[in-house]
């Protein structure tokens, strides 16, 4: 919760400060753009961290209030030693985090995120020997106009069809997307009428959101006829989910297999491959495979996707979530202006309607049941479960999966079975359970 450690007054400044060092060892004249959502707090944090970076003399610019990847694209197109954003996402007003980009607009690996953890515990275990400069710095509130311009015209000119027909309803999550999706789409001319565009600090995610995304697709239903499309975003506007034009939501699975089919078309699907998530529905899959196209799984995290579509040389990933990630052009993480502008452009030059275009999608039905281990022993070396696991997958011939791991906090192992049928997939979780929790139970 901000305000309280690790979000306090003083370990924000010394998070900033160990940034700051960071940045310095390889580059004396480092630089860094630093944006935020809407929540109150996001102000005071993105002060206190550019406070933090200039007691090291790293000059920060602010962006203000801006997408967190609105912020990557900043750091990698200016030339940016570091992306700072000060959010929590989807989460509540009352949260708050803060996110660091490295200079070519990833996220920091997780060594080098470390690595600055442990400076910032070695600070905060002696915060009186690092006071705080009597710097005057300028509030990070408005932050240059210029550079939150500068990522609306990148994404705008990056549209290559007359958006102009489309009416498209968007819930801006009283987040992050307010300060720049009514000026981009009004440039994309889109007929763009925007809910939950007006923050005040304390309404970012309420009620509203990719947490919610039934609001925009009841909303579209309610006015039966008067919109192609809703969009819906979180608080900082990395993911977007849609409706369709009946109210039916639609979720990054269709997203991924539109994008696909659209790319392939266009020869830029490289290898003709896409990397989805252990959780991306078999109905995902299924469609790809009939349109020629192959379909890796990486664990679910949208850092996941990016690295396992770096390894397979992939332009094209996501999660169900609404994280997709195009690498056929600039983009070095989920931007979920970027997904919806790309939706609407594939709309736009096949004058097919979203349903049309994922018509084919068949959802299989999904179930996951838990079952209390006594302790977690590989599944591969328990015959019986591994009979159960194997008897399910011959059962389900390709028509289906089965997902059976331990959770990572608890005594549990996890059932997951998608099948044709709800039939089929009772039985086949019911069978495998069953086995585990004879073998293991508690």
């Amino acid at each position: 919760m901000a305000g309280e450690f690790p979000l306090t007054a003083e370990s924000t400044y010394l998070i900033g400060r160990a940034l700051g060092h960071d940045l310095i060892r390889t580059n004396p004249r480092a630089s860094v753009v630093i944006g935020q959502d809407t929540r109150e707090s996001s102000s005071w944090i993105a002060d206190r961290v550019m406070l933090g970076l200039a007691s090291t003399g790293v000059e920060a610019h602010s962006a203000g209030v801006i997408t967190t990847p609105g912020v990557a694209y900043l750091a990698r197109s200016r030339k940016y030693a570091a992306g700072v954003v000060i959010s929590a996402s989807h989460n509540p007003w009352t949260d708050n985090g803060i996110k660091v980009f490295s200079g070519d607009g990833y996220k920091l690996p997780d060594a080098h995120e470390f690595a600055i953890e442990q400076e910032i515990f070695a600070l905060l275990q002696n915060p009186e020997s690092h006071p705080e400069p009597s710097l005057k710095l300028a509030p990070s509130l408005p932050g240059e106009a210029e550079l939150r311009r500068a990522y609306i015209e990148w994404l705008a000119t990056n549209v290559r069809a007359d958006l102009s027909r489309l009416r498209v309803l968007v819930d801006c999550a009283n987040g992050a997307a307010t300060a720049e999706a009514p000026e981009l789409f009004r440039a994309c001319g889109v007929r763009a009428t925007f809910l939950n565009a007006s923050p005040d600090g304390q309404n970012i995610n309420e009620s509203c959101g990719a947490l919610h995304p039934e609001i925009v697709a009841r909303a579209v239903a309610k006015k039966k006829g008067q919109f192609d499309l809703g969009v819906t975003f979180d608080g900082d506007a990395d993911r977007a989910l849609f409706s369709d034009a009946n109210g039916r939501v639609v979720n990054g699975d269709g997203i991924l297999l539109l994008a696909a089919r659209d790319m392939q078309a266009r020869g830029v699907l490289t290898n003709s491959t896409i990397v989805a998530t252990t959780m991306s529905n078999m109905g995902l899959e299924i469609a790809l495979r009939n349109s020629g196209i192959s379909m890796l799984r990486a664990n679910v995290g949208d850092k996941y996707v990016l690295e396992e579509m770096l390894k397979s040389d992939a332009t094209l990933g996501g999660e169900q979530s609404g994280h997709v990630i195009f690498r056929d052009g600039e983009a070095t993480t989920g931007d979920g202006l970027l997904t919806a502008l790309r939706v609407m452009e594939i709309m736009a030059r096949s004058g097919r309607s979203i349903a049309d275009l994922i018509s084919d999608l068949k959802v299989f039905p999904q179930t996951i049941q838990n079952v209390r281990v006594r302790e977690k022993i590989p599944f591969a070396q328990v015959p019986e479960i591994q009979r159960a696991i194997e008897s399910a997958e011959r059962e389900l011939d390709g028509n289906g999966r089965v997902v059976v791991r331990y959770s990572g906090t608890e005594a549990l192992a996890r059932v997951m079975v998608e099948a044709e049928s709800e039939e089929k997939m009772k039985a086949v979780v019911s069978s495998i359970a069953g086995a585990i929790k004879h073998a293991l139970g508690t």
